[in-house]
């Protein structure tokens, strides 16, 4: 959302608390000065999303881009898993997904079309222990990705996804609290370092989300340094 503001973009954001919408849209206003409206929303629920959806058009006349960036997990053994646990994970990732697409795919239907850019994880298909609901949950979003980029490309709507590992807040969490955790996590990545959200996974956004990609469509890019040819390690040995 700071690369977007950078650039000049209006921006919508949306989380389920409003306190921490209003220190991020502070932080990237403060910086970038860009205008920007939050909604407090709970994708999981339909009539929630139209309503940001409705607000959005209604302050900024049209969706031109949708960043799917919402999700949630449980790292935990799969036997200690309840039905409960995987669905919520599901509800909100996959679920969640849905709802927004499709709430502003008609909104971009009725404009000039737009661009929806999924994000996915890399464990949906190298494969890692312990992350089973998301994995899941990931692997039928980016389904979705490549069913919608051929339905919707005839309204001029191109649908994209990327596979970031990166300092994210579960990982940034993990790399904080957990000794040994950061190095282990990187020690396969080609590069040897963790993602920056801003500066190394912003901007491939960015350039999904602008004129500069066109021509793509239904593809999955991922954007981990190289993290995914080994495999990645994403679970404390220690858990």
């Amino acid at each position: 959302a700071s690369r977007f503001g950078e650039l000049g973009a209006n921006l919508v954001l949306t989380s389920r608390r409003q306190e921490v919408l209003d220190e991020a849209a502070k932080e990237i206003n403060d910086t970038t000065g860009a205008e920007i409206l939050t909604v407090s929303a709970d994708i999981r629920q339909s009539d929630q999303v139209k309503d940001v959806v409705d607000k959005t058009t209604s302050r900024f006349t049209k969706i031109d881009g949708l960043v799917n960036n919402a999700a949630g997990n449980f790292i935990s053994p799969t036997e200690n898993l309840s039905e409960n646990a995987f669905r919520t994970i599901v509800d909100i990732v996959l679920v969640g997904t849905f709802n927004f697409t499709q709430a502003a795919g008609e909104k971009m239907k009725e404009s000039d079309g737009g661009t929806i850019l999924n994000i996915v994880t890399t464990y949906a298909w190298t494969g890692s222990g312990y992350v089973v609901p998301s994995a899941c949950a990931k692997a039928g979003v980016l389904a979705m990705t490549r069913s919608l980029a051929v339905e919707w490309a005839k309204h001029g709507i191109r649908t994209n996804a990327i596979a970031p590992t990166g300092m994210g807040q579960v990982f940034a969490d993990l790399a904080e609290n957990v000794p040994g955790f950061l190095e282990m996590a990187t020690a396969s990545n080609p590069l040897k370092r963790a993602g920056d959200p801003e500066k190394d996974i912003g901007p491939v956004v960015l350039f999904l989300a602008s004129e500069m990609s066109r021509f793509v469509n239904g593809e999955l890019i991922n954007v981990d340094g190289g993290q995914h040819l080994p495999g990645y390690v994403s679970v404390p040995h220690n858990l």
